[in-house]
């Protein structure tokens, strides 16, 4: 493994430029200019911060949109099987992003301290905790494919076409971790741009492998729906080397120089400590996700058919305006650490406007025009029906879902991962999942049950965090 060092224009910073109007702002967020944050105007900040963090997030919302509309060609069975897996897969999900978020807190804070060494440090711990965990999940993913699908309560269809797309997809988990570790070290340093490059290339290759792997285009085998985690791991396998190109070449704040690698007994210690949270945090939402779909799951293939493409395209939605919310978490470490914590606050605030903004016309789209985004994917009937029901109630809480989600990173992004964490267990253990059981076994509205807990669940989590946000609890955290 390589040493992470300060890139060579480390220390060539300057307070975000005032005035340009939007253009001139776009053009200086793609840039991949180095700007201090902790100066200079907050609303060109967010903005110059949030226009890469939000194409970043785009271009992971895409990798779901486009493994499952090509998937969705070869039928229910396969999206069921695209369903089931990425419900397991968020368990490793929750896991990268729980280090990711503990990573970007750590970096940002020491940027905010212009200590950019030990910002290095802490990234070169997070790559190494990564690969070690990744292959403690890999090795089961790819020996257990089919018990996996099996416990999900898949059909005999499904498991007979899609254990290997479980299985490799598992298998080859280290590229999904590197993907999230890496570019949570670029957007930590402010450096968002690099990853968004890095996402934008891996969605292009993907999306021209998809078709060629899945149908067998060319020179190409037809692997079914395996072909998809065949194209999905190849894109971002090369999405990865060009994030460790980057680091190696110090395009960024921080670059690979060296031979030899070392564990920081300190920088670790506190890495685990923050992780511990941002990973408990994102395992209870995750894996309550899990249950979801097992509650799903007696409802047929049909069923977790529709709500898979319905997911699909509202993480389309949310992704961006997670994009936003990290740009909340880098600005929030990087004021902290510069001894502002008024500007850290306020910064959350109007993030938090700009999200409610985005996602409220989100909502208005999805309200309308609910079924004619659902038959993109599936003109089924069946499938039709619970993908439009389950996108349109869903997307009621919209507005609520973006304060949630900034507040959420606000915290994440001050180091306090814990708080978060206990606001989850509330919502969607004790709230969420007794409410879609109950709503989904015992009343009318069936599978509909599931999309009303859903929404209702993530509305009281929001109400929840902008309370304890209030309180400036957070402003005091160390890490």
């Amino acid at each position: 493994m390589q040493e992470i060092e300060p890139g060579p224009t480390a220390t060539a910073a300057t307070p975000p430029p005032e005035g340009g109007g939007l253009l001139g702002a776009v053009k200086e967020a793609l840039s991949g200019r180095e700007y201090d944050y902790t100066s200079g105007s907050l609303h060109r900040a967010i903005l110059l911060l949030a226009i890469p963090m939000v194409l970043e997030m785009a271009m992971e919302s895409i990798f779901a949109v486009c493994d499952v509309w090509f998937v969705s060609r070869l039928g229910a069975e396969a999206v069921a099987t695209v369903g089931l897996t990425e419900a397991v897969l968020t368990l490793l999900y929750a896991i990268a992003f729980g280090l990711a978020m503990s990573t970007t807190a750590m970096v940002a804070r020491r940027v905010g301290e212009k200590d950019v060494p030990a910002a290095v440090t802490a990234g070169k711990q997070a790559i190494a905790l990564g690969i070690v965990i990744s292959i403690l999940v890999g090795v089961p993913g790819v020996l257990y494919g089919t018990e996996i699908l099996e416990l999900m309560g898949a059909s005999e269809k499904t498991i007979a076409i899609g254990s290997g797309y479980t299985s490799t997809l598992l298998g080859t988990n280290v590229v999904i971790m590197l993907l999230f570790l890496n570019n949570s070290i670029f957007r930590g340093a402010g450096d968002a741009v690099i990853a968004t490059r890095s996402l934008l290339i891996a969605n292009g290759i993907n999306l021209v492998l998809d078709p060629c792997l899945i149908f067998g285009w060319g020179p190409f085998p037809a692997l079914g729906v395996t072909g998809a985690a065949v194209a999905t791991t190849i894109g971002r396998g090369t999405g990865v080397l060009y994030q460790f190109w980057a680091l190696r070449r110090g395009v960024g704040r921080i670059r690979l120089a060296g031979t030899g690698f070392r564990i920081d007994p300190g920088a670790m210690v506190r890495l685990l400590r923050i992780s511990a949270g941002g990973i408990a945090q994102m395992l209870v939402a995750t894996a309550s996700w899990v249950v979801l779909m097992r509650i799903m799951a007696p409802f047929g293939d049909k069923a977790v058919a529709g709500y898979t493409i319905a997911i699909r395209v509202i993480i389309f939605a949310l992704l961006p305006s997670w994009g936003l919310a990290n740009a909340a978490a880098t600005l929030v470490g990087q004021n902290l650490g510069a001894k502002q914590p008024e500007r850290a606050e306020r910064s959350v605030w109007l993030t938090g406007f700009y999200n409610t903004l985005f996602l409220g016309t989100v909502t208005l789209l999805f309200a309308l025009c609910a079924g004619p985004l659902i038959g993109i994917f599936e003109d089924d009937p069946e499938i039709l029906a619970t993908g439009t029901k389950a996108l349109r109630v869903i997307s009621y809480g919209y507005v609520f879902y973006a304060w949630g989600m900034v507040m959420m990173q606000a915290f994440n992004g001050a180091g306090d991962t814990l708080t978060p964490t206990w606001a989850n267990i509330i919502a969607f253990w004790m709230c969420q999942i007794p409410l879609a059981w109950f709503l989904a076994g015992h009343t009318e509205l069936g599978v509909e049950g599931v999309f009303w807990a859903v929404m209702l669940s993530e509305t009281f989590l929001a109400l929840l965090m902008i309370v304890l946000f209030r309180r400036g609890r957070w402003k005091t955290q160390t890490v």
